[in-house]
């Protein structure tokens, strides 16, 4: 795979979220991946993304870029999220996401970064008190 075809796995990936194509979202990693999130910790990528696609009515991704590491396994995308929850509550934020490509080019894992301080400030600062 080269360079130009990794980036557009990674952008297959945000098209896919955009479309909430869910089963679309999980082909693109390997059976056993996983992801590392601030707020759900380390999950399978199939349980993460079926998890993300119950509690979503909407995402809208625009990406500002992406990366490729300099090993050749990995890349990342740095985006904003325009979230709209289930609830009908909207959520817009920046984040990046850090993919590692396995042997068979298809995603083994991401971790997702992101200022949790704009959400802090809606779900409350868990280490006041601290």
């Amino acid at each position: 795979m080269t360079s130009m075809d990794k980036v557009a796995y990674i952008r297959k990936y945000f098209d896919r979220m955009t479309a909430s194509d869910i089963d679309g979202i999980i082909n693109l990693f390997e059976v056993d991946a996983y992801v590392l999130s601030p707020f759900l910790g380390k999950m399978s990528a199939e349980s993460f993304f079926r998890k993300l696609g119950n509690a979503s009515s909407a995402s809208k991704l625009t990406v500002f870029d992406v990366l490729l590491g300099e090993h050749g396994d990995s890349g990342a995308e740095h985006f904003e999220y325009d979230w709209t929850l289930a609830s009908g509550e909207r959520i817009v934020f920046q984040s990046v996401d850090y993919f590692k490509f396995s042997k068979n080019m298809k995603f083994s894992s991401m971790s997702i970064f992101y200022d949790t301080h704009p959400l802090r400030e809606d779900v409350g600062d868990k280490y006041d008190n601290a």
